[in-house]
């Protein structure tokens, strides 16, 4: 174990890539679970009420996970578990308001996830500035910037799978004239 003594002022020692992997593993788990629903949700065409409410309590530890290491004493740390279940409780039951039967019979799926990824935005970003967490603020940006994406590729899948034949297309004579060669 090295003990070496470090000036003040000094830079910190780089950390490896395996604990920035870590450090950053719950804020990418948060993005990969959003794309998930939002892909599964476009593909099967249903709301998906219980998968969000699980990306909700997710996101829910991370804010906590992410604030933790910030409250100084206990009195921080009981005002950030009291904010963050407020918080994310609030968000639950506005999800939930979209998803009743009454609301339901007005909306369709697609605009159902919008809806929901929107709220889902808006709570993560909220959720980062309550805990001071510009990572979680990121997050609730690149959820927030995947709405209108996912409108648009919603509204444009003709163009997207022509384009991705055409890509198809090219490919396999590049491939199939590097053969002859």
């Amino acid at each position: 174990m090295s003990t070496e003594y470090q000036p003040a002022g000094a830079a910190a020692p780089e950390p490896d890539a395996g604990r920035f992997w870590v450090r950053e593993m719950p804020y990418l788990a948060i993005l990969i679970m959003t794309v998930g629903g939002v892909a599964y949700g476009a593909m099967t065409r249903s709301p998906l009420a219980t998968y969000w409410e699980l990306v909700a309590l997710v996101s829910f530890a991370v804010g906590i996970f992410s604030g933790w290491s910030k409250a100084a004493d206990k009195d921080e740390r009981v005002r950030l578990l009291w904010t963050q279940v407020l918080h994310w409780g609030a968000f639950l039951a506005a999800m939930n308001l979209v998803f009743l039967p009454s609301v339901q019979a007005v909306a369709d799926a697609d605009s159902t996830s919008l809806v929901v990824l929107l709220l889902l935005a808006l709570g993560t970003f909220v959720a980062g500035v309550h805990t001071a967490s510009w990572r979680m603020c990121l997050n609730g940006v690149v959820m927030a910037l995947c709405v209108p994406a996912v409108a648009w590729l919603d509204q444009s899948a003709l163009f997207v799978a022509l384009a991705a034949v055409v890509l198809v297309a090219v490919a396999g004579l590049v491939l199939w004239a590097r053969s002859r060669v």
